[in-house]
């Protein structure tokens, strides 16, 4: 009969040591950011959207996309600024941003952000650095 070679906390040990960094990392240390929105006629201009696109780590076009999508209207980005033709309140904006972060930036099983984008034959995975875990998600 063999004898195991190690006991509980030995294996524990060495599963830990395993793990990548940002596994232990505090999760309180990335919040969402909130989109500054002001309506100017019949537009609305969204002033931070390139850098909130850029700390949230995904392309501003991909997140354009999504946001003409959901709030059912056409835009373009400006510079710093998206712009959506239409009036839309910055509730509702930040409410379909908040959206998108949850679904395609935020790892569904350990919630941390660190997560990348994967596209493989049409179908889209969002691929977690944190923890490995990889999901499918619905294309935009």
């Amino acid at each position: 009969m063999a004898k195991n070679r190690y006991n509980y906390e030995e294996l524990l040990e060495k599963a830990y040591k395993s793990l990548p960094e940002k596994v232990f990392e505090d999760s309180e240390r990335w919040e969402i950011p909130v989109l500054n929105s002001t309506i100017i006629g019949n537009r609305t201009i969204i002033k931070n959207f390139v850098s909130s696109c850029k700390y949230i780590r995904r392309d501003e076009k991909m997140v354009a996309k999504y946001l003409f999508k959901e709030i059912g209207t056409q835009g373009y980005i400006d510079g710093e600024n998206l712009v959506l033709l239409g009036k839309f309140s910055n509730k509702v904006i930040n409410e379909k941003f908040n959206r998108f972060v949850k679904n395609y930036v935020l790892c569904p099983i350990c919630s941390k952000p660190d997560t990348i984008l994967i596209k493989e034959n049409r179908v889209m995975f969002i691929k977690c650095e944190a923890c490995g875990a990889r999901n499918s998600v619905k294309p935009i």
